[in-house]
């Protein structure tokens, strides 16, 4: 095969598959495209859809550094799906107001001086003015005025039609992956539903399931499936206009007046189900936060399942012991805000192009492997 491919195999049709499709394809490359339920139907529908991580502080630098490209280029980006599949996925910039952060301002402050984040603090006054519906009882709060948000179901449903229409991709839904083809340690393939399908290189980017995906070979990375269960309200237009985050519960208002509330961190193994004990616990903590939505109906309660990593650091490269094997998984919760960095990063480093950051972080390192599926436990590492 030549340093350049000419064809490339996904498997998985999430946002980061879909993403990574539409990128390379824009580039010259053919994409089969392997999804084994509906695109973008897992965690990529379930998620809020936040261009931001919930603390950004908290996490590693390398997370920080996709985030930070991402963010500047996603309007574009959102714009350019948005013309050519003709369906909105509702981009605003709604801020992001912090509550309850005391025990870390100090940290926090001086993050967003270290990375330029507009960071204002504001007393009651200000914090009842700009939001007149949070509980009265909120005293202070902290806003940054440039972080926005996407819908996820329409982002998805836009991406979806660009798979569709584009003439470089072969979407190929209700697909399952079986195995790889492997020629000693070279990858030439896929077997999926009885059917082989071949290419120069082949990307597993199946979320909470590229794990499985690649249990045939001897290292895996550290990947696991977190449960989030999350709720919308059906609440008026304008209740609330900004992105409220408070001990680890955001709110967020869509253009129609519905409110999402998420989420939970659960380790289920691969369960989706949701149950009314969380119902509850979520209702309270969103009326806690704003109390105006006792007066509203939840509309709908649901599941997705992140694919977490061990260090929260997706995994976005080739496999250390398969040629033209790459992966693209392991975003945890911010599948939204680092995915286009990373399905930039993916494709530098399939077509030999200078990378958008340096790649090395997002690497399949010993200590980021496991040798056998069942080595896998982030519970208490995330």
């Amino acid at each position: 095969m030549s340093d350049t491919p000419s064809s490339v195999i996904i498997a998985g049709a999430g946002i980061i598959g879909m993403l990574s499709a539409y990128l390379m394809a824009e580039n010259g490359l053919e994409i089969t495209l392997i999804e084994q339920n509906y695109a973008g139907k897992e965690s990529s529908w379930a998620g809020g859809g936040i261009l931001s991580p919930l603390y950004p502080w908290r996490y590693p630098d390398a997370v920080t550094a996709l985030a930070k490209w991402g963010q500047s280029r996603y309007p574009a980006l959102l714009a350019d799906i948005h013309q050519q599949s003709g369906i909105d996925p509702e981009h605003q910039v709604s801020g992001l107001l912090y509550l309850d952060i005391e025990d870390e301002l100090t940290t926090a402050q001086q993050w967003m001086d270290t990375f330029t984040y507009p960071f204002e603090m504001l007393n009651a006054a200000k914090l009842h003015h700009l939001s007149h519906a949070l509980h009265p009882n909120y005293a202070q709060g902290w806003f940054t005025h440039d972080i926005g948000q996407v819908r996820n179901p329409r982002l998805v449903r836009a991406l979806q039609q660009l798979m569709r229409q584009h003439p470089a991709i072969t979407l190929l839904e209700n697909t399952r992956v079986d195995h790889l083809i492997l020629e000693g340690t070279q990858i030439r393939g896929v077997k999926a539903s009885q059917k082989s399908f071949m290419a120069d290189k082949v990307v597993i980017a199946g979320g909470a399931w590229s794990a499985q995906l690649l249990s045939q070979v001897q290292q895996l990375p550290k990947i696991a499936p977190v449960k989030g269960q999350m709720i919308v309200y059906k609440a008026p237009v304008g209740l609330i206009q900004q992105i409220i985050l408070s001990k680890g519960r955001y709110l967020i208002p869509r253009r129609d007046g519905r409110i999402v509330l998420g989420s939970t961190l659960e380790f289920n193994d691969f369960d989706k189900s949701t149950d009314a004990q969380t119902l509850h616990e979520l209702k309270a903590e969103a009326e806690r936060i704003v109390p105006a939505l006792t007066a509203y109906e939840v509309e709908k309660q649901w599941a997705g399942l992140r694919p977490g990593s061990i260090d929260g650091i997706p995994y976005t490269g080739p496999h250390p012991s398969i040629q033209n094997l790459y992966i693209n998984a392991g975003h945890f919760r911010n599948g939204v805000v680092i995915g286009y960095a990373s399905c930039e990063l993916l494709k530098n480093l399939i077509l030999n192009e200078t990378p958008i950051v340096n790649p090395e972080p997002y690497q399949l390192h010993a200590q980021r492997l496991v040798t056998t599926e069942s080595e896998i436990n982030l519970q208490g590492a995330i």
